[in-house]
C-alpha cells in the first residue's frame, strides 16, 4: 500500500512540473507582469519595389494593457522588435503598419507584435516579396518597318529611378526573348527609349520584348510581334514601295501613287470637279487636289478606268510583274487573316496616328497596313479621310457600269465587299503575278 501511494505521489509531482512548463511556454516573451497579450498579423498589400502595407489585432490585452504594438520584418530570419518594425500605437483592436525601405526583389518574413508588462508576444509570420524594379516596362509599337531594320523601344516607370543599369529591346524567332537574344542597349534610368533594331531577315517574323535591368535581375515588357517586309518594288515614276507576304500572295505594304502606266504612259491628273464628272475615261488625282501633303502617305486615286484594260488600250498601271487584283484574289487576301468577318483588323494599321478613332479592331496582324485615303466621289467632291480605305479589284460588277471593290472602316474590322461606279476615284494595291 504503501509503494502504491509513493507511486502515485511521483505521478503527481511530475503532473504538476508539465503543466508549469507548458503554461510558461504559452507565454512566449515574458517580462514577469502577468500574461502577454495575444495578436495576430494582417495580409499584406499595396506592395511596391520599396514598401508594403500590413498590420495587426490585439484580439486580448492579457495581464495588463498593451502599451506598444506594431510590425517586425527581416530578410533572412523570423523578426523579433530586435530588427525593423514599425510602432503603431498602443491598446486592444486592430492597427495598420506601413511598412518601408525594402528592397526592391527582396523577400520578407513579418510578424506583428504586442507589448505589456507581462512581455512581447508575436503573431504567426507570413512572407512576400518586394516588387523588382521596371515590373510594369512597356514595349512600344513598331515604326519604320523594313526589309532588314525596325524601330521600337520602351518605356521604364519613374519610381525605377537610377537603380535600372541598362535598358533596351531583345528579339528572337521564338516567343518570350530574353537579353540572351538579339537585343539593343539604349542607356539607364527610367523613362522612354528608342532602340533601332538591326540585322534583321526578310519576310521573317521576330517576337520583341522591352527589358530593364537593376541590382535584382531583369524584367521584361510586354511581347510584340513584328514581320519584316518581303522586298521592295519601284514603278516607272521610281517610287519604290516595301512588299509584304501573307500566305501565298505577295503585296504592295503601301497605296499605289504612280502617275504613268509601267509602259510610260502619263494617266491624265484631273483637278476640276466639273472635268472629273465628266469623265469616262482614265483619270487620277491626289486629296483635295493636295499633293505635299497626302501623296507620300495616301497615295493616289484612281477612277475605275485606269485599271480596266479594256477601256485603256490594255496597258497595266502596277510595276512590271505585278497587276490589280481580280476580286477573287482579294477575296483569298481576306480568308488567309481569317475571312471577311475580322479580317479589317489585321489589314488595318494599327493606333490613330492615320485613322480616327476608334479604328475597331485594328491590329495589323498581316503588316499589310491598310491606310483611310478617303476617297473622290463621281461628282469631283473628296471626303472619309481618316475614317475609309476603298480599294479597286480588277473585276467589272455585272452592270458593267461599277466594279467590284473592298471597302474597310473605322468603326468595325470587317472587310466589306461592295460594288462603286467607275468614276469614282478609291486607291489601289498591287499584287505580284
Amino acid at each position: 500500500m504503501k509503494k502504491n501511494l509513493s507511486l502515485l505521489a511521483s505521478f503527481s509531482l511530475l503532473f504538476n512540473v508539465l503543466f508549469l512548463l507548458l503554461m510558461m511556454s504559452c507565454k512566449k516573451t515574458s517580462g514577469g507582469g502577468g500574461d502577454v497579450p495575444t495578436v495576430a498579423v494582417a495580409s499584406v498589400n499595396k506592395i511596391t519595389q520599396t514598401s508594403a502595407t500590413s498590420g495587426g489585432e490585439i484580439t486580448s490585452e492579457g495581464g495588463s494593457a498593451v502599451s506598444a504594438r506594431g510590425i517586425c520584418w527581416s530578410s533572412d530570419k523570423i523578426p523579433t522588435t530586435s530588427d525593423t518594425k514599425t510602432t503603431d500605437g498602443s491598446g486592444s483592436g486592430s492597427f495598420t503598419s506601413s511598412i518601408t525601405g525594402l528592397t526592391p526583389g527582396a523577400t520578407y518574413n513579418i510578424r506583428a507584435y504586442a507589448v505589456n508588462a507581462g512581455g512581447t508576444a508575436y503573431s504567426g509570420a507570413l512572407t512576400f516579396n518586394a516588387l523588382s524594379y521596371a515590373t510594369v516596362l512597356t514595349t512600344t509599337s513598331f515604326s519604320a518597318i523594313t526589309t532588314t531594320t525596325a524601330k521600337s523601344g520602351g518605356d521604364v516607370p519613374n519610381d525605377a529611378d537610377a537603380h535600372v543599369t541598362a535598358r533596351g529591346v531583345c528579339w528572337n524567332t521564338s516567343s518570350n526573348p530574353t537579353n540572351g537574344n538579339n537585343k539593343t542597349t539604349d542607356g539607364s534610368g527610367p523613362g522612354t527609349f528608342t532602340s533601332s533594331l538591326t540585322g534583321l531577315t526578310p519576310n521573317t517574323t521576330y517576337y520583341i520584348r522591352a527589358y530593364a535591368t537593376t541590382s535584382t535581375g531583369t524584367s521584361y515588357g510586354n511581347e510584340l510581334v513584328l514581320k519584316t517586309f518581303t522586298g521592295t518594288v519601284k514603278d516607272f515614276d521610281n517610287n519604290v514601295y516595301y512588299t509584304i507576304t501573307i500566305a501565298t500572295q505577295v503585296w504592295m505594304a503601301e497605296n499605289l501613287k504612280t502617275t504613268t502606266y509601267n509602259d510610260g504612259t502619263p494617266i491624265p491628273m484631273v483637278a476640276d470637279p466639273v472635268a472629273w464628272t465628266a469623265l469616262t475615261t482614265n483619270g487620277y488625282c491626289w486629296y483635295s487636289n493636295d499633293s505635299a501633303t497626302y501623296k507620300k502617305t495616301y497615295g493616289g486615286l484612281y477612277n475605275f478606268y485606269v485599271v480596266d484594260t479594256l477601256s485603256n488600250g490594255g496597258k497595266n498601271v502596277c510595276p512590271t510583274g505585278w497587276h490589280v487584283p481580280t476580286d477573287d484574289q482579294w477575296s483569298s487576301l481576306s480568308g488567309n487573316v481569317g475571312g471577311d468577318v475580322g479580317a479589317g483588323g489585321e489589314l488595318k494599321e494599327a493606333g490613330t496616328t492615320h485613322w480616327l478613332s476608334p479604328n475597331a479592331g485594328a491590329t495589323n496582324e498581316s503588316f499589310f497596313s491598310a491606310l483611310p485615303a478617303g476617297s473622290r466621289g463621281a461628282y469631283g467632291g473628296f471626303g472619309t479621310i481618316g475614317t475609309d480605305a476603298n480599294f479597286w479589284t480588277s473585276t467589272t460588277y455585272y452592270d458593267t457600269t461599277s466594279s467590284w471593290d473592298r471597302f474597310l472602316s473605322s468603326d468595325n474590322s470587317n472587310v466589306h465587299r461592295q460594288y462603286t461606279g467607275k468614276a469614282n476615284g478609291i486607291s489601289i494595291r498591287c499584287l505580284k503575278d
